[in-house]
């Protein structure tokens, strides 16, 4: 008897995902607890496991389906991982061997009429259908491909997806169905929807990749925060020369000391405690006619991964040293770049940090993580001329950007944050007296 595999709860305030891949096929064995399918929300991807030893018996949903919690995704049945097509086909065989002794010649003479009719493979719908999951069937039906034609490259001859877009980009995509022609407007014919990718005659030079849930969440909350704050970004510039002598002096026996590489994340985040104990506005958020100040410091770190960036919080901030700090970002890292990270991880930060300068990003104005009102960009340190008491030095400096929410922050408050920080930054030994 098959057990129906179901979606997971998903967590706090996530009611549905996306598959993101299958990483076992149908009619492959399993063992209780090997993962069976890939999960992506908007927050985090995670792994269903095999509940217990058996055979993935079928495939409910395919890659890139939309699924809500408790929804039936699959089903795992008991056995020994033979896929269900294989034993139909070769039922026959083993029959018939085992009566070769008596009737071995009327075995083989009736053997065509045993055989599927055409059209059909291993007792599946003649349209070929039945090996094929719904949304395959939807895109063959699109571009009128007849799946019985389609030999399928699946476990047990399943059709997959790249099986019909293969056919697709093969025929040039001139099986897309005809849509009628626009009626004319003001004595013009209306200009013709853009064409799939597929019918400009350079299918072959192009390569269609799914958007990964995580991407498309980030697109849709970036677009959100554009369309809903009143964004501005302020600059200033910060000299680097009192940070980077320290951090020469101290790292290696900071290193000895506490195990955590000191850089030059945890300066700017004692910094922007400071500036934010400093301007408490800019470490709040927008409800509805209520202004909610937070008097606690749980920093996001924008941190880049494969599938998009993401934005892990540091709790309680403000009560850790540099070397918790710089420990706490370095693992939250690690989780992020290996897929580990944790809901609780991404939810409820007040104030977010991110650093461009990594990529040699010399300016730019970062977007808000809503609904934070305000957000910092650290860049790229370059050593530039610089007035100093009257005279020309080269000092390497640091441009600082920070984008806020007009609604709630005046220019003048998003200036004196700034300044704030810089203030901190180029006389590092005041971030210990801001704790």
């Amino acid at each position: 008897m098959a057990d129906e595999i179901h979606v997971p709860e998903l967590g706090e305030s996530v009611a549905d995902a996306t598959v993101g891949r299958w990483l076992k096929q149908e009619g492959e064995a399993v063992s209780a607890g090997d993962a069976l399918v890939e999960l992506e929300t908007d927050k985090i991807n995670f792994e269903v496991e095999a509940e217990h030893d058996g055979v993935l018996e079928s495939i409910a949903k395919a890659e890139g389906d939309t699924v809500t919690v408790g929804e039936v995704i699959g089903t795992l049945g008991e056995g020994n991982g033979s896929a269900p097509q294989q034993e139909e086909t070769e039922a026959p065989e083993e029959e018939a061997s085992s009566e070769e002794a008596a009737e071995a010649q009327p075995e083989a003479e009736s053997e065509p009429e045993a055989q599927p009719s055409a059209g059909e493979t291993n007792g599946h719908r003649e349209d070929g259908g039945g090996r094929a999951s719904p949304s395959v069937r939807k895109l063959a039906e699109e571009y009128e491909i007849q799946l019985a034609e389609v030999e399928g490259s699946g476990s047990g001859g399943r059709i997959t997806r790249e099986d019909v877009e293969r056919l697709i980009r093969q025929q040039g995509g001139t099986s897309a169905p005809e849509k009628p022609a626009e009626p004319e407007q003001d004595g013009k014919a209306q200009q013709p929807a853009p064409q799939p990718a597929a019918q400009n005659g350079r299918a072959d030079l192009e390569e269609r990749v799914r958007v990964s849930r995580r991407r498309q969440t980030i697109a849709q909350r970036l677009v959100e925060s554009q369309q809903t704050a009143a964004m501005l970004t302020t600059f200033n510039e910060v000299d680097m020369t009192a940070v980077m002598a320290l951090r020469k002096r101290r790292k290696e026996s900071f290193q000895e000391r506490t195990g955590a590489r000191l850089g030059f994340m945890s300066f700017f985040a004692k910094a922007a405690i400071g500036a934010l104990k400093a301007n408490p506005k800019v470490n709040a958020e927008l409800q509805g006619n209520e202004l909610v100040l937070k008097h606690y410091y749980d920093l996001g770190v924008a941190v880049s991964t494969d599938e998009g960036l993401v934005v892990p919080v540091v709790r309680d901030a403000d009560r850790k040293s540099f070397a918790e700090i710089e420990g706490g970002i370095a693992d939250l890292a690690v989780k992020a770049r290996e897929g580990k990270l944790k809901l609780e991880d991404l939810t409820g930060g007040t104030f977010t940090i991110t650093n461009g300068g990594i990529f040699g990003s010399l300016l730019s104005t970062p977007i808000l993580t809503m609904p934070q009102v305000a957000i910092l960009g650290m860049h790229k340190i370059q050593e530039r001329p610089m007035v100093v008491d009257g005279e020309v030095q080269v000092r390497p400096m640091m441009y600082l950007a920070l984008s806020y929410d007009h609604r709630v922050i005046d220019g003048a408050e998003a200036v004196g944050f700034l300044v704030r920080i810089k203030e901190l930054i180029e006389d590092p030994e005041s971030l210990l007296l801001e704790g």
